[in-house]
């Protein structure tokens, strides 16, 4: 990677560790979030303007891998801020719907976009050029955004659809979050810092998926030589995954009533693992 766009990379992840750190309130936070990102994509803008990609490969890895980097977070915020300037202040049920409802159409989403959500997904290339190579314009690849046909020089297709899928990922954990404090009712804000160098890694399956990845990885013996106790397997995916699992011992005898496919998340991984071995032998 270029040693410019390394540095803006570098220097948006100080600032934006410093906000999440340091500010308490969630609208000041976002406000100064769009700020900060909004002047990291303009430092990309012009990187891009003033210099020519090596080869396709290149133009490929910064359009699906760089630039949504930064442009998650300008999204990330700029929701964050809409929703929480509109939240209600009543009650903790009324907090709850409200959420649930955001929740809901943050889903939509990722329904609306599913060819490609599950492309980008399992790590497939053998469309890569199509959706992250610039003057790619054909209108039945269906993007989300017309940036692509203002912004010519610097948008394909996609990149924004990827950028919305990441930053739909981290707000759904935070509403997660935010309506298990609700329905906890501890008093205790939980502060959530969706870029903080700990782990950047977000759980957007449910819970019950984890769970049952946590015994069955518990039950091969893969931790440990087996010995590693349930419990502190799951308080370690939890810190990993910025997630809180709650009663996963009840929710293990749920996965055990089923009646069918007990196993059900995976088997969905082991389809998805078999699916792109075989995309990547094309």
């Amino acid at each position: 990677m270029d040693k410019k766009v390394k540095n803006i990379l570098s220097e948006l992840d100080v600032q934006l560790e410093v906000l999440e750190t340091e500010t308490e309130g969630v609208l000041e936070r976002a406000e100064k979030g769009i700020k900060i990102t909004t002047k990291a994509l303009e430092d990309l803008r012009q990187k891009v303007s003033r210099s020519k990609f090596k080869n396709s490969i290149a133009e490929i890895n910064f359009f699906k891998q760089v630039k949504p980097q930064v442009y998650s977070k300008l999204v990330y915020y700029v929701k964050l801020f809409n929703i929480e300037s509109k939240r209600p202040r009543g009650s903790s049920k009324s907090q709850i719907k409200y959420l649930n409802r955001h929740i809901d159409r943050l889903q939509v989403y990722f329904n609306d976009n599913l060819e490609f959500y599950h492309y980008y997904r399992r790590g497939a290339t053998s469309l890569d050029k199509n959706y992250f190579i610039r003057g790619k314009s054909n209108i039945r690849l269906f993007p989300d955004t017309f940036h692509f046909f203002t912004d010519k020089y610097f948008s394909t297709s996609h990149d924004c659809t990827v950028a919305t899928i990441m930053a739909y990922d981290m707000l759904i954990v935070y509403l997660k979050k935010e309506i298990d404090n609700l329905e906890n009712k501890n008093g205790m804000e939980t502060v959530i810092n969706p870029f903080q160098n700990q782990s950047r890694l977000f759980w957007t399956a449910n819970k019950t998926d984890l769970i049952e990845l946590i015994y069955a990885i518990q039950s091969s013996g893969a931790i440990n030589s087996g010995t590693a106790d349930i419990k502190e397997l799951a308080s370690a995916c939890e810190h990993i995954f910025n997630i809180d699992l709650g009663d996963f011992y009840r929710t293990f005898l749920e996965i055990k009533s089923r009646k069918i496919n007990q196993t059900k998340f995976i088997d969905n991984i082991k389809e998805s693992l078999l699916k792109r071995i075989e995309d990547s032998d094309e």
